[in-house]
């Protein structure tokens, strides 16, 4: 054969290979092609070579990181991991891409890192031992880092990491804390740190790289008021001493900046509704503000020097994060309901658009407020295109607790509105963005102030005609998975169906095998440790009512998990199989959900049957 010849046959082979994978993906169903479409995280850029980004993406079919020489163009897949990579960093000088390696998922592991260019990778901290992350910060002298662990014997530690030196602790207390940020010359160090006890709101501390204290802020009062701090980071100039925080004095987030060698304090005081973060312009002159309120949210400029706040515009709908560039442009990564999600520029255009099969749209979301015991709450409402109800509804609950849904594009939902069904999401008390007060007000009947919301909207669906009250399904994940079995257990009657992916299903035994910062969380959200306050643990753990469950029941769980552990998940099985309840249990190997596409398409079609078969007709 000529050398001519052997390429047309290859080219006739490729050609083929693409037919077979176009027919493919005609047959294939709207909602796995959402899946399936390659997606990609907002990249991030090294600090003082922002040529070099790295991003996030599911174009092998696995969540890996990925490094992306902007001056060249070239894209190099940095990780390959059978369960997934997704945490990691670029040194400001761009030179290494650190990412932290577990073991299937669990979360407990060590930080390794690579050549930005390619080439073998190296444990980053020699002589610190596997543990839960807790945050890290990296230097601009290349050899610097400093490092948060937590462990369950040591509570939380924090290293300072310099090349060719062994670790030096540098901070440690049995609560939980983190790394903040690193200042600019490397020379202070930001933490959030919960020594009052109260888990939901940080104190902050500055030290020195010895580990001597600069200077605190503390709004807790020694855990007297709710009121939370966060690090989001100092000014990126060499010896400036300041640094942005975010606060809630007022009832809801909003960032000052703080001088932690003077102690001023420079508060914006921005006439802005909801919550507001913030970080520098790559100058600091300027701040890249991110509003967000009622479930979607925009960005704004704020000169410091005249404080003028201008608006940057982006289209209605959600942006999930957003980055300053060293040319004065803001990239942001946006979605809706309707839109699936695209790296975009004020500059012009789509950023980063990953090649291949593109995502099918989805329908947009409507608002609907229903007045609650705890005051007026906000939800997010999907259906079929043309249809009319009574629906079958999905009350699909979000995680957390302190998150919310938005008006945000997300592919789980979507595949259940192409199955006909309405979707209802509910930002309960102790979801994020209706203020403090609403965020806070789910303490001590953990569980159940959230179904108190969920059953107001529940009902606001079935009276005004949207839901078919003989098939409802309740269902979420983490923490929305842990509300789907207590709402079967308190609410019998009200559901028809349950599906819980990776749940709290035994209170007590979850928070006993639990990684040790939710442990903190818990203390905090129920008052004390399951002997101190035994009670309210009781009220609060779906297996407590486990026998009043009426509802066909479906479980998804990870075996590596160290959120919502799997032994006290099969406590829950084991009730519901000495009863003789109907459900169903897949258990999978990784850790809090799965980063491997297949493995999602398998659980979300796993969920989609099990309502098929047991939801009435």
């Amino acid at each position: 054969m000529t050398e001519s010849n052997g390429s047309d046959a290859r080219d006739q082979r490729d050609q083929q290979e693409q037919e077979v994978r176009a027919a493919q993906q005609e047959r294939m169903p709207d909602w796995e092609k959402r899946f399936r479409a390659p997606r990609v995280s907002l990249p991030d850029w090294a600090e003082d070579a922002p040529d070099r980004s790295l991003f996030v993406s599911n174009a092998t079919g696995t969540y890996e990181l990925y490094a992306w020489d902007r001056k060249t163009g070239e894209q190099r897949q940095v990780t390959d991991r059978p369960n997934g990579t997704t945490d990691g960093v670029l040194s400001p000088d761009g030179a290494w891409i650190w990412w932290f390696d577990d073991k299937d998922g669990d979360e407990f592991g060590v930080w390794r890192r690579q050549p930005f260019a390619g080439g073998a990778d190296e444990l980053a901290a020699e002589g610190l031992d596997a543990s839960y992350p807790a945050g890290l910060a990296l230097g601009r002298d290349g050899r610097t880092a400093v490092i948060g662990r937590s462990t369950d014997e040591d509570g939380t530690t924090i290293h300072l990491v310099r090349t060719g030196e062994e670790p030096v602790e540098i901070y440690r207390h049995r609560e939980s804390a983190g790394v903040g940020d690193l200042s600019h010359d490397g020379s202070l160090i930001a933490i959030e740190h919960t020594e009052h006890g109260d888990a939901m709101h940080s104190a902050l501390r500055v030290l020195r790289t010895d580990g001597t204290p600069v200077a605190d802020l503390d709004d807790t009062e020694g855990g007297t008021r709710e009121l939370g701090l966060e690090v989001l980071g100092f000014a990126p100039v060499d010896g400036d001493t300041r640094l942005l925080i975010g606060h809630q004095r007022r009832g809801r987030w909003e960032p000052l900046v703080w001088d932690v060698a003077s102690g001023e304090e420079t508060d914006l005081a921005l006439e802005l509704p909801g919550d507001v973060s913030a970080e520098w312009y790559p100058d600091g002159t300027g701040l890249l503000i991110a509003h967000s309120f009622e479930a979607r949210s925009e960005l704004f400029r704020y000169d410091l020097a005249s404080r003028a706040l201008t608006e940057i515009p982006t289209p209605p709908g959600t942006v999930s994060g957003a980055t300053a560039r060293p040319d004065g442009s803001v990239e942001y990564l946006w979605s809706s309901a309707a839109e699936p999600s695209a790296v975009r520029s004020t500059s012009g255009g789509v950023v980063l658009d990953p090649p291949g099969m593109k995502s099918p749209g989805s329908v947009p979301v409507e608002d609907v407020w229903v007045e609650g015991p705890g005051g007026r709450i906000h939800a997010l409402v999907q259906k079929p295109e043309g249809s009319s109800g009574p629906l079958p509804t999905v009350f699909d609950i979000h995680g957390g607790p302190t998150w919310h849904d938005s008006d945000s594009f997300a592919a789980g939902p979507a595949a259940w509105v192409d199955h006909g069904y309405a979707v209802i999401r509910v930002n309960y008390r102790g979801s994020t963005g209706y203020g403090r007060a609403w965020t806070d007000a789910l303490k001590h009947r953990v569980g159940l102030i959230e179904l108190e919301d969920i059953a107001a909207v529940r009902e606001w669906a079935v009276t005004s005609g949207l839901a078919d009250p003989d098939r409802l399904v309740l269902t979420g994940g983490s923490w929305g998975g842990y509300l789907t079995l207590l709402g079967l257990g308190v609410q019998p009657d009200a559901w028809s169906l349950g599906i819980a992916a990776v749940p709290v299903a035994d209170y007590v035994t979850a928070y006993h095998d639990e990684m040790e910062a939710l442990k903190a969380m818990d203390r905090t959200l129920l008052g004390g440790t399951p002997e101190e306050v035994p009670d309210r643990f009781e009220a609060s753990s779906p297996l407590t009512y486990v026998d009043r469950v009426k509802a066909p029941v479906y479980i998804s769980a990870g075996v590596n998990d160290p959120r919502c552990p799997i032994r006290q998940i099969e406590n829950y099985v084991k009730r519901l199989e000495a009863r003789g309840a109907v459900h169903e249990v897949y258990r999978y190997d990784a850790g809090h959900g799965s980063l491997v596409v297949d493995e999602r398409i398998k659980q979300v079609r796993l969920e989609l049957e099990f309502a098929e078969r047991h939801l009435k007709k």
